[in-house]
């Protein structure tokens, strides 16, 4: 197996949705329950959730802005045929790095002429759902990332 599959992204540029929270503690998302605490995103709670602010996190944030950090483009005649296995591959995807790291989530998941277009609130979930696919169903797999933002741009396609 390549090594460098397993590698995540260090991005030159840092998602600008976190560099507010480096000076923050103990916070809670109102709209997903994720909380913030010693630096970290997690889904386990607070030690003392008494004292804790409540703010929208990033995720929660991108999604009702609608700016995705991750867009994956899946292409071809093999992908009308076979939507339903392709989107279970995605979500099944998505819950196993979301149960690690909370701000790494689907947006949306949309048909598109030529085949799907997925959505995603994190670079790292993007990148995994194209080895997922390419891992899963073979294919083309192209992953590029913006040198200028905190994005990437995924494309997998099958014919």
């Amino acid at each position: 197996m390549d090594k460098t599959r397993d590698k995540l992204l260090q991005p030159e540029h840092h998602d600008p949705y976190l560099k507010a929270w480096h000076q923050r503690s103990d916070t809670l998302c109102p709209q997903c329950g994720a909380a913030y605490q010693a630096g970290r995103w997690t889904w386990h709670g607070l030690v003392d959730a008494s004292t804790a602010q409540e703010a929208v996190c990033p995720a929660c944030q991108r999604i009702a802005e609608n700016v995705p950090a991750g867009t994956i483009s899946l292409r071809g005649a093999f992908i009308k045929a076979h939507a339903d296995d392709l989107c279970g591959l995605i979500r099944n995807t998505e819950e196993k790095e979301k149960s690690e790291h909370p701000l790494e989530r689907l947006m949306a998941i949309s048909d598109e002429p030529d085949g799907l277009r997925v959505t995603t609130t994190g670079l790292h979930l993007a990148q995994r759902i194209g080895h997922a696919l390419e891992a899963a169903y073979d294919g083309e797999l192209k992953i590029h990332y913006d040198g200028e933002e905190y994005y990437v741009d995924v494309h997998w396609q099958r014919d």
